[in-house]
């Protein structure tokens, strides 16, 4: 939330997380892309307000595992699995590939319903590469196992400011905003 309301402040709308609106909601993720499942949240609140609703979808894919984890990155070896063991996997099933075939990156999907039923989405990438064995500390997730080659550095070693600059949650949130303003002048 702290990354959102940041990039979108300038746009003078208020942020709300669905704790903070006091939305409870289960929400099944049935979609087959990033987007879909962006948009199956959107549609899932929208009975609960008539503003902006913002949903997002990311994960991890990697090239030589057919892209997966993909949509299923939080359920990958079940939703109670740490992280250290999901890594490790993903380590152990790219052993043998070579480092320019060990390609990945971390996709963002948005969706903002709009108050009259429209939907945009925007999506938000950083690649990399999948390392050899963890490193570093910050972060959540994959991070410790995604190189990004141009920064010498996983996504875990990387400062909450770089993180930001260059995530692909902080691209897609970017995106979105200018998405919003097009729309927003389009209602004028």
């Amino acid at each position: 939330m702290k990354e959102v309301r940041m990039i979108l402040s300038d746009l003078g709308i208020p942020v709300l997380s669905l704790k903070e609106a006091g939305i409870q909601v289960d929400i099944v993720e049935d979609g087959k892309t990033f987007e879909e499942n962006a948009i199956i949240k959107v549609n899932a609140i929208r009975p609960f307000t008539d503003g902006i609703i913002l949903a997002d979808d990311s994960g991890l894919e990697v090239d030589a595992l057919d892209k997966k984890p993909g949509i299923y990155s939080a359920r990958f070896m079940g939703e109670d699995t740490p992280y250290t063991v999901k890594n490790q996997a993903i380590i152990d099933a790219v052993k043998d590939v070579p480092d320019d075939q060990r390609t990945a990156r971390f996709v963002c999907a948005i969706a903002a319903g709009m108050p009259d039923g429209t939907v945009l989405t925007t999506r938000g990438t950083i690649e990399g590469i999948i390392a050899h064995e963890p490193a570093g500390e910050g972060g959540f997730g994959y991070d410790p196992i995604v190189y990004v080659p141009e920064l010498h550095k996983t996504t875990a070693e990387l400062s909450p400011e770089e993180k930001n600059e260059v995530s692909h949650r902080g691209k897609a949130l970017r995106a979105m905003k200018e998405e919003i303003r097009k729309y927003q002048k389009r209602e004028i």
